[in-house]
């Protein structure tokens, strides 16, 4: 066996060029492989992520007639006592917050231009809202009490052309069903790096919010932050009620999880695609050497080398190959994947129907998917090399010999 890997290894350098293109080429392949599957890992759990902390929570308690498309503000729809409610289920030991949170449907109106908004009447001091605390941009951030501040998401300011301190009117939907009014000073504005939630979302404190819908002590929902998201399913089970109705963060993201799904059977086949490339490659250049050696391979047959000897020669020369090239495109895989990581792809606001996505996507490579993608490209390398392989070891002597004079 050293033998035959001595022998492959003295074959293959007789011409390095086409040797090391062939593995490059493998190499690239692979690293292009292990980025894109970094990418993948990277947008889902960064939208399954923004889904969680930005809108649906690790739960959510609601009333069960609510209508989250409508943004209901019936007062049935809606949870009664939300405060009461928020405290009972933050004194379990899995919680690691739990508020009160009204939604909203309304219009933004400055001079003679105008937007539509989501409101959301949230608690500034809650540990839940600290996306938005943290992601203040300029001017100061809401306080419970304030009756007239609002916040605004920096695209939403620049769609408008709004600063810290300039007069908005909100228009908002009520609970009978009327339109309400006011006009809102800017406190600040915020910036949670996803233009799909800032470009239409306004913040204000939830008993403000109460106010302008005409809710008074009404909530739409109870949002809830886990220690441990894999406590989900325990606390649901835990809350399950007869008056309300228990979210999941997994029901709430389905359409993330369905997505993820579609999105992995297409990238399973731009996989087989580039593997498939690479795989041509090795084998135009196992064929031109059995080509370039035919004689040689007639030699070795006359003296005696049984085909399966020839066979396993070549299938060393493959297995060389392969792991030369995986071992170039693991390097230049997690320098790219490592670079990515930290500067993030830039996309903008590509917001999807049903889900939030960063407008920075950074790569996050799982070590299964590194794996799986190394042995795939070892074991299609092997079956590209079977064929010369193959071509090699059937080969008559006489024939072998005469096709070099």
């Amino acid at each position: 066996m050293i033998q035959l890997f001595r022998m492959a290894f003295r074959d293959l350098g007789r011409n390095r060029r086409r040797s090391f293109f062939s593995a490059l080429a493998l190499g690239i392949g692979l690293a292009l492989l292990l980025l894109v599957a970094s990418f993948i890992n990277g947008e889902m759990g960064s939208a399954i992520d923004l889904g969680i902390r930005l809108q649906s929570g690790h739960l959510q308690v609601r009333a069960k007639t609510y209508d989250e498309n409508k943004s209901s503000l019936k007062w049935e729809d809606l949870v009664e006592n939300p405060d009461q409610v928020a405290a009972q289920i933050a004194s379990l030991e899995p919680v690691k917050a739990a508020t009160p949170r009204l939604f909203a449907s309304g219009i933004a109106v400055v001079g003679d231009q105008s937007a539509g908004v989501r409101i959301f009447g949230i608690d500034p001091l809650s540990e839940a809202s600290s996306p938005y605390r943290e992601g203040m941009v300029s001017g100061e951030y809401l306080t419970p009490d304030d009756r007239e501040g609002i916040l605004i998401g920096q695209p939403l300011a620049e769609k408008l052309d709004l600063k810290v301190g300039d007069k908005i009117n909100l228009s908002a939907n009520t609970s009978n069903g009327d339109v309400s009014e006011q006009p809102f000073t800017i406190r600040g504005i915020y910036s949670t790096q996803t233009s799909a939630f800032d470009s239409i979302t306004v913040l204000l404190p939830l008993a403000k919010a109460q106010a302008i819908t005409s809710a008074e002590n009404h909530a739409s929902t109870i949002f809830v932050l886990l220690k441990d998201k894999a406590q989900t399913d325990a606390v649901a089970n835990a809350l399950q009620t007869a008056n309300y109705d228990v979210l999941t963060w997994n029901d709430m993201n389905e359409f993330i999880i369905q997505y993820e799904d579609l999105a992995n059977q297409y990238i399973s086949i731009l996989y087989l695609i580039v593997l498939a490339i690479t795989a041509t490659v090795i084998i135009n250049t196992l064929i031109m050497s059995v080509f370039e050696r035919t004689r040689e391979i007639g030699i070795l047959s006359a003296i005696g080398m049984k085909g399966r000897r020839i066979m396993a020669m070549f299938m060393a020369e493959t297995t060389l190959l392969a792991i030369g090239g995986i071992l170039v495109g693991l390097v230049l895989g997690i320098l790219v994947v490592y670079f990515f990581s930290k500067n993030g792809f830039y996309i903008g606001n590509m917001g999807i129907t049903g889900f939030l996505m960063s407008d920075t996507i950074y790569t996050k490579l799982a070590a299964d998917d590194a794996v799986n993608l190394t042995l795939m490209a070892f074991i299609i390398t092997l079956l590209a090399g079977l064929y010369p392989a193959l071509l090699a070891s059937r080969m008559e002597p006489v024939e072998a010999l005469r096709a070099e004079k």
